[in-house]
């Protein structure tokens, strides 16, 4: 259809505009015309085309046209007929000049000339077209449409219709039935997109010109059919219903099955469709924009259609119609400016005219160009009218819709059109809607509005016309930076940062300061967007102003001022002690700064005058730990350790930029870094960072750039700095340089290697020395015991990174230790690093047998030396030094794990006589270590320092942390016993805040090692406390006590840690509840049989878990709980006895229970396994009327017609009690994320179920069959015939509510919907810019609630 029209587009266009002339006389013509042929009609014309085709077909043909007849013979051809063949054999070479003699022929032959008629008849009916002329390749394509004096008058879409139903005859009813065969080709065009959209609209545009009501029903069912419909409307239904019974009508025809519509599948060509469906619209409205919507039929019926649709309870309608109304108003905004510009050229035409002399001025043109303004200025009228029409009756209406997605396509064509047409829409009438939207709920509408805001700030011009809404949602932007989704925290700080730039002191101070903490974020899109911001207010406007200041002052160095702000703000802020984090966030913005190493190393080498201001000793540290930074992110490009957002391979472009940043900071700082190391040796933390720079050098320019002399110098300086530092950090950082530099692989390894020997040497010899005079019985002084620990903690040190097992010191350090434990003489300065190099040799040896098969000597010796070092550990763990005792316990706890049986795996079997098996003495002081010092009550720690500031607590806190997880680390990896967890699992409750997360991942790592044998260790360890509890009291009267209640919290805690699966931890659980029963009987009372057991309270804490069994695992149990019982002589209702009722009511489970759990659980199944179908329930009715007595089956309902696509729920208690808060509570912490809620609302329904479950055994004892169904079919009857229209108006109040409510969450929102019909009479929202508005909060939502976030 498409195809054969494009043929023939060429001949309608030249045909117009050959005929336009005939077109003005063919009124006067009817007549005279009509006598000729001699047509006898009483009927009134009423239009052109009925007034001429008789006389087509009365016309004789001229010979040009008589060489579409064959002999002489003619065809009558019908209607449908004379349309295929005029689409076959038109043809714009010969029509062009026949028509005319065709129309003023004397001789009359009753013939048919198919070619003939058919252009004659795309003429007549092309008149008014907004095809431009084409004849001349590449010539200016100018509009063709008639000018009109006065508006034309708006008719309603009935009237429209009923105008069309007069004025069609037999061959336009044939013609529309043709076209409701193909009413899916536009739809299929557009889907498919095989053929340019210009050429679908095109084509679309003939038809429509050849018979309005065929076209319009065809772009009417396009609409219909990409909302996923499969209804058609057909020409009845469009002249005879109301939209409102159109858009039922088509509700019904909703495939049930499903709840996707095209614009939500999921692929790519439904991707594609709604790109199509949008150009579609734009391209539509583009072509008809100088005359067809203006004809006051095509525009008024769509607009109405697509109001109407938005109107709609059913999703897809309101998805599809809002979508395609925004598009249409976005390209009518294109249309207004275009209709603006004319009007602009033809008032200056107008003016330059009128001001010419009146010899030389042109009267008629003047009146042509007023009577062109005037057509222009109501040509602009209609189009702000369809805009009010799409703005009130869709926008309004849908930005606040239950959908995010619909909220978010508002809020998106709402800033395209402040920006295109600001001059209309960019005001405080329209911001509103972006400024209330900022406070939704969904972070993609949020994502979207900032957005928005982003387009429209980022033009200064646009700008400066939003200071009022600036001002008014200023707070929440900035709050805004805070959200707890990224993406929109980045887009708020984005637009911050251009309302920075672009709006003058809209920004005060204590916004900003809202704002630079986000540079040390964890997520490093919004540190980023923070580091732009941070450099946009503080260094963007120093950065080329202060060059020349710089170069005059007398500073070589062009980022000078630069580098003096960053260090202010990283000082001042004292925000963050990582400089790396604050490279980071800046790289993006001010790498190019952050790379200038040379103005760094100038600064930091410059030799200030007295007068002159230098950096501070803070600064130069400062400058120091930012240039080492930026050397590591040039070279590994890559974020920080907490930022990083996974493996990125480089682009090559990337690579050589990381290549040539290596190579400039490799060639400058090989000169430079001997002078800043010896300017700064006597500064720790300085030269620390500064031998961090080597890691990021290209070392074989020492060699190819024959710079060897600085190697030489840098060595040197290394060596010299080690002989004055004894800090941790320093000699370590020195270490690791000497083992950077005593690589093989470079030339210069002899040179590196020869230095390290030499100092190593120096410190042997010193160190033999001062330990034989130690073991001697040499009592040193204190300066004598500093200088032994410093040599001891250089060799540890360098020992640490170095393999310094051949100068043989395990046996004068193990000596050393052994006479300390025996006498206790010697400091613990010497103590610590003598154990930390026994440690290390060991790990250097296990390496060296590791590598190849070793004699089987060198394993024993290892052996041997393995137990020595263990044991001088275990005794250290009782020393009354802390630093030796930690130090100590954390050696221990390492040598244990990898001398472990993992060390034998693969090909390590020979190592099998160096595994280090624990012996229960070491294990119980291990146990005993972390009993004491870290489990330590904060009341007791308190008294114990009082003085401590918050710092120094927290690093205790960071070491006691390290503790349990070296002891977790053994339980994990099954060194130590699963029962030596028992200490660590009874105080998961009590020291939950510090310890939580170890002890919970201790606990599911040992549930994968041996269910059974953790479930064993969970209800041990609730024995133990049970049995702490009764020692000083009496068992019965404990159960009232807080102690008692805390080890039922424990015990509800490790239930809810089995997860939602009953037969996934089914034996566990039953082993768990059969040791608790065991526990509970095994203690019997002193005073005899007929007393229950003193442990019988127990059973309290058993019924906890007693949830989690299977329906014939209680029953087990609950034989084996009265076997257990029958022991006893006698049993009553005593007080004694309540534990053991509480428990065996928790084993025994009603029949109703299990029914209604089980009903419970296939629904949520089939919920689930049918998930869109959740997009089209719908609320319950009232049905009070239908009787008390109705009883719902256990059968699967029919679902009913489709009218609502809102989500329902069930109707969540407003108010919990504690208890069930608290177990809700719990359950979240120990659940993963995606079962979340779950329990609660299992319980929940459970509570609901039960009751269900005694009315239904209720009713169904007083209801007949017969009755039940009957009442069955009433609600089923009920809810097919639901109005929309309540529920539509029930819902915008809702939603509207919620607006202002803390507690607004969308998927939640249709089950809070009433069930009753009522009428409700909305409120209007006060306006935002009023007057009299002056608290936000007034009308906005509050700006808390769930969409921001504390931290990042």
């Amino acid at each position: 259809m498409f195809s054969s029209r494009r043929n023939t587009r060429d001949s309608h266009r030249n045909l117009e505009r050959r005929f336009g002339v005939v077109s003005s006389i063919l009124p006067q013509l009817y007549d005279i015309l009509f006598v000729c042929v001699g047509i006898q009609t009483n009927s009134v014309v009423v239009s052109v085309e009925e007034a001429v085709m008789p006389l087509v077909r009365a016309a004789r043909p001229l010979p040009k046209a008589s060489s579409l007849i064959s002999n002489g013979s003619f065809e009558v051809l019908s209607p449908r007929a004379q349309f295929r063949r005029g689409l076959k054999y038109s043809n714009p070479a010969s029509s062009q000049n026949s028509e005319l003699e065709l129309l003023l022929a004397d001789e009359a032959p009753h013939v048919k000339d198919v070619g003939s008629e058919r252009d004659l008849t795309d003429f007549l009916s092309d008149s008014g077209s907004d095809f431009e002329d084409t004849l001349t390749k590449g010539k200016k394509r100018t509009a063709c449409k008639t000018p009109r004096s006065t508006p034309a008058s708006k008719r309603t879409k009935q009237d429209i219709g009923h105008t069309l139903q007069k004025t069609s005859g037999k061959q336009n009813s044939a013609r529309q039935t043709d076209g409701l065969m193909e009413t899916c080709s536009l739809f299929d065009a557009v889907k498919t997109a095989k053929s340019a959209m210009q050429c679908v609209v095109d084509d679309w545009l003939d038809s429509y010109k050849q018979q309005k009501e065929t076209g319009l029903l065809e772009l009417i069912n396009f609409f219909i059919r990409s909302c996923g419909c499969k209804g058609t409307v057909s020409t009845e239904m469009f002249r005879i219903m109301q939209n409102t019974e159109i858009i039922h009508k088509m509700t019904e025809e909703f495939d049930e099955e499903s709840g996707d519509y095209p614009l939500t599948m999921i692929g790519s060509q439904w991707k594609k469709f709604r790109m199509n469906f949008c150009e579609f619209i734009s391209v539509l409205v583009r072509q008809c924009q100088y005359s067809v919507i203006y004809d006051e039929f095509l525009m008024d019926v769509v607009i109405s259609l697509l109001t109407g649709l938005s109107d709609s309870q059913v999703r897809a309608f309101r998805h599809t119609s809002t979508l395609a109304a925004v598009k249409m108003m976005s390209a009518l905004v294109d249309v207004a400016l275009n209709v603006g510009i004319h009007k602009d050229n033809n008032q200056r035409q107008y003016e330059s005219e009128r001001n010419k002399p009146p010899s030389k001025r042109a009267t008629e043109k003047l009146e042509s160009l007023l009577q062109k303004h005037k057509e222009l200025e109501e040509n602009q009228e209609i189009i702000q009218s369809m805009m009010n029409a799409i703005f009130k009756g869709v926008f309004v209406h849908r930005y606040r819709d239950s959908v995010p997605d619909i909220r978010s396509i508002c809020m998106e064509e709402i800033g395209m059109w402040m920006i295109k047409y600001s001059e209309s829409f960019l005001s405080d009438g329209y911001l509103k809607y972006v400024g209330w939207m900022l406070h939704d709920k969904q972070g993609e509408v949020r994502l979207t509005c900032l957005k928005t805001l982003q387009a429209v700030y980022s033009h200064k011009e646009l700008s400066q016309k939003m200071e009022l809404f600036t001002s008014r949602f200023k707070a929440r932007l900035v709050a805004m930076t805070l959200d707890k989704e990224y993406d929109v925290a980045v887009e708020a700080v984005r637009v911050l940062t251009l309302i920075q730039q672009n709006v003058e002191d809209a920004l005060t101070s204590e916004d900003c300061e809202n704002v630079y903490p986000l540079v040390y974020a964890a997520h490093r899109g919004v540190a980023s967007a923070a580091g732009e911001f941070l450099y946009e207010k503080l260094f963007h406007q120093f950065d080329l102003s202060n060059q020349n200041t710089d170069k005059e002052s007398g500073r070589r160095s062009p980022n000078g001022h630069f580098f003096k702000l960053i260090l202010s703000f990283f000082i001042e802020s004292e925000l963050h002690e990582h400089a790396a984090y604050l490279v980071d966030s800046l790289w993006d913005c001010a790498g190019h700064l952050l790379k200038d190493w040379e103005g760094m190393t100038e600064l930091l080498l410059e030799e200030v005058a007295d007068d002159d201001e230098g950096l501070t000793d803070k600064d130069e540290a400062a400058l120091i730990e930012i240039m080492v930074c930026s050397m590591k992110q040039a070279v590994e490009v890559h974020p920080p350790i907490g930022r990083a957002v996974g493996k990125k391979a480089l682009t090559a472009k990337e690579r050589k930029m990381k290549q040539d940043d290596k190579s400039r900071l490799t060639n400058h700082l090989i000169l430079v870094l001997p002078q800043l190391l010896a300017k700064y040796s006597a500064d720790a933390e300085k030269v620390t960072s500064l031998l961090q720079a080597l890691h990021y050098f290209d070392l074989d320019v020492y060699c190819t750039g024959r710079l060897e002399k600085y190697l030489d110098l840098l060595l040197k300086q290394i060596c010299d700095i080690v002989e004055k530092h004894t800090e941790l950090d320093v000699l370590d950082a020195c270490a690791r340089a000497f083992y950077i530099l005593c690589n093989e692989e470079y030339t210069f390894y002899n040179r590196a290697n020869v230095a390290r020997s030499q100092l190593v040497d120096l410190f042997v010899d010193k160190l033999s020395q001062d330990v034989e005079e130690l073991l001697q019985g040499w009592c040193p002084d204190e300066a004598e015991v500093y200088s032994v620990a410093a040599t001891m903690k250089r060799i540890a040190a360098f020992h640490n990174v170095h393999d310094l097992t051949k100068w043989e010191l395990f046996d004068p350090f193990y000596h050393l230790l052994k006479k300390e434990i025996e006498t206790g003489d010697l400091p613990e300065q010497i103590m610590v690093p003598a154990l930390k190099f026994v440690h290390f040799d060991m790990v250097w040896k296990l390496s060296q047998v590791s590598t190849s098969t070793p004699a089987m000597e060198k394993i024993l010796e290892l052996k041997k030396q393995l137990k020595l070092f263990c044991g001088v550990c275990q005794s250290c763990l009782s020393a009354v030094h802390m630093s030796v005792r930690d130090q100590a316990f954390i050696l221990l706890s390492d040598v244990l794990l990898i001398f472990s049986h993992q060390m034998v795996n693969g090909d390590c079997s020979f190592l099998e006589p160096l595994v280090l098996k624990p012996e229960p003495s070491l294990e119980s002081e291990l146990a005993s270590f972390i009993m004491d010092y870290v489990f330590v009550d904060l009341e007791e720690e308190e008294a114990d320092g009082a003085s401590e500031d918050e710092a120094a607590k927290i690093g205790a806190l960071h070491k006691r942390r390290s503790f349990l997880a070296g002891f977790c680390k053994l339980v994990i990896y099954n060194v130590l016993d699963l029962n030596a967890a028992t200490d660590i699992f009874k105080n998961y409750m009590k020291y939950y805040n510090d310890y939580g997360d170890i002890i919970k991942e201790t606990l599911s790592k040992a549930r994968q090692i041996d269910k059974v044998q953790c479930a064993k260790t969970l209800v041990l360890s609730l024995q133990q406390l049970f049995t702490e509890l009764i020692v000083d009291m009496d068992p019965f009267e404990a159960q009232s006590t807080p102690a008692f209640t805390d080890i039922r919290d424990l015990a509800r805690r490790f239930a809810l840690t089995f997860g939602l699966d009953p037969l996934k931890h089914r034996e566990p659980i039953v082993m768990l509840h059969k040791d608790g029963i065991k526990f509970a009987f095994k203690k019997p009372h002193p005073r005899g049989p007929r007393y229950p057991p003193l442990n019988l309270p127990f059973l309290e804490i058993l019924s906890e878990f007693s949830f989690k069994l299977l329906k014939q695992d209680k029953s087990i149990l609950l034989n084996y709980l009265e076997k257990m019982r029958s022991s006893q002589l006698a049993f009553d209702q005593t007080e004694l006895w309540v534990a053991f009722s509480t428990y065996r009511n928790s084993l025994k489970g009603t029949p109703d229970e299990e029914t209604m759990s089980l009903l419970s659980g296939k629904a949520s199944t089939v919920r689930r396994r049918k998930g869109p179908m959740s997009s089209a329930k719908r609320r319950k009715p009232d049905v009070s009327n239908a009787g008390s007595d109705v009883t719902w089956t256990s059968g699967k309902l029919k679902t009913p017609p489709l009218t609502s696509t809102l989500l329902r729920e069930p109707r969540k208690p407003l108010v919990q009690t504690r208890r069930q808060k608290k177990k809700q509570e719990e359950y979240e912490d120990d659940q993963p994320d995606s079962n979340r809620g779950s329990e609660s609302d299992f319980i929940q329904s459970r509570s609901w179920l039960d009751t269900q479950a005694v009315n239904e055994q209720k009713h169904l004892s007083d209801t007949p069959t017969s009755s039940v169904k009957q009442l069955i079919n009433n609600k089923m009857e009920l809810l097919s015939l639901m109005e929309e229209e309540d529920v539509e108006e029930e819902r915008e109040i809702l939603i509207e509510d919620a607006e202002t409510s803390d507690d607004y969450d969308e998927d939640y929102l249709g089950s809070y919907l009433p069930t009753s019909r009522r009428t409700i009479h909305t409120e209007h929202r006060c306006d935002l810019f009023d007057s009299t508005v002056l608290d936000i909060d007034e009308f906005c939502p509050s700006e808390g609630g769930n969409s921001t976030q504390q931290e990042h």
